[in-house]
């Protein structure tokens, strides 16, 4: 699958990247419209139209999403900033460097990130950790995949 030996620790740099994204838009998804807590409202009435925009209330964030949300975005950034000034990339010149850096984020498991895995060769920790594996290696689509 790769033909590029990374190192393990830029490899799990890259998986703890993936799985700190998926959180950071999990949490996203969660929170409120607005920061702050805000009055909704609602429009006239559009020409031609019975939709009538407009906004429900928003409570605001909590000071507990608030500091989670920083967290994860100052994780992020760190992540971002380790994949991207790690040594093994100067071991690498002209347009290597891209294909290489495209390889290690297409080849670095994100299945195994949203189920808690580490991307890292070696046996899983845990029974639950061997069973999702099982179910990412069987045949078929996968998880998430459409039927068309």
């Amino acid at each position: 699958m790769a033909d590029t030996d990374f190192p393990h620790d830029l490899r799990d740099a890259q998986a703890r990247l993936h799985q700190t994204r998926a959180a950071y838009e999990e949490l996203c998804r969660t929170l409120p419209c607005s920061v702050e807590p805000a009055g909704g409202w609602e429009g006239d009435k559009q020409l031609h139209s019975d939709r009538r925009s407009g906004t429900p209330t928003s409570p605001g964030n909590t000071d507990q999403q608030k500091e989670e949300k920083a967290r994860l975005r100052d994780l992020l950034l760190e992540l971002s900033t380790i994949l991207a000034t790690h040594e093994f990339w100067q071991t690498l010149r002209g347009p290597g460097w891209v294909a290489a850096r495209m390889e290690l984020k297409q080849n670095t498991p994100r299945a195994c990130c949203r189920y808690g895995l580490s991307a890292a060769p070696g046996p899983p920790d845990t029974e639950q950790q061997l069973e999702t594996l099982r179910f990412l290696r069987a045949p078929g689509p996968g998880p998430g995949a459409r039927a068309d």
